[in-house]
């Protein structure tokens, strides 16, 4: 059954809202819709199917979990199909296999920005100037630039779990520091 756009983004703002049965409705819609955007992207990447419903299941987690953080005034389909390209990501990256993708080949999956998303690096950088500069580092290197802990770790003379609890308190630094308002 095909849907409209407003459909998903309507039977969200009702889960949040209490609704069990739209919650329900919206995963019966979404799955079909994650798994297409998953085994496209894989496909894309010479990857086999076989791994997009571990990927869909880990983006269904995370969309349940985190969706109170999804602005209701915005359309769900990017914020959820953000969430599928970086769980995707992190299934590769578990995997071992770091390849370039060259954005030209996903456009058309991932879409076209909005004015938002695209004003958005700008407000990453002033969300990052929030931050002092070690765990400034932390962020851009694991989150940004990809790296693992222990790289970043010997990096910096520090042990992993100490960089791990950097992270861990940047990440909630930069939230909250979005929730004030700082950009």
């Amino acid at each position: 059954m095909l849907h409209r756009p407003e459909d998903l983004t309507q039977l969200m703002q009702a889960a949040n809202r209490g609704d069990a049965a739209a919650y329900r409705r919206l995963l019966d819609r979404l799955a079909p819709w994650l798994r297409g955007i998953v085994r496209r992207s894989l496909a894309q990447m010479n990857r086999g199917p076989e791994e997009a419903e571990d990927i869909v299941q880990e983006t269904l987690i995370a969309i349940h979990l985190k969706r109170q953080t999804w602005d209701e005034r915005q359309p769900l389909e990017p914020w959820a199909r953000a969430i599928a390209h970086h769980k995707l990501v992190d299934a590769l990256r578990r995997r071992g296999m770091r390849e370039h993708v060259d954005i030209d080949d996903v456009a058309e999956v991932l879409g076209t920005p909005a004015p938002q998303e695209e004003a958005a690096g700008g407000d990453l950088a002033r969300l990052l100037a929030t931050l002092g500069e070690r765990q400034r580092r932390v962020v851009e290197a694991i989150a940004i630039e990809g790296r693992s802990a222990r790289e970043v770790a010997v990096e910096l003379g520090a042990s992993e779990v100490a960089v791990r609890v950097a992270l861990h308190r940047a990440l909630k630094a930069l939230a909250a520091a979005y929730r004030r308002g700082a950009l």
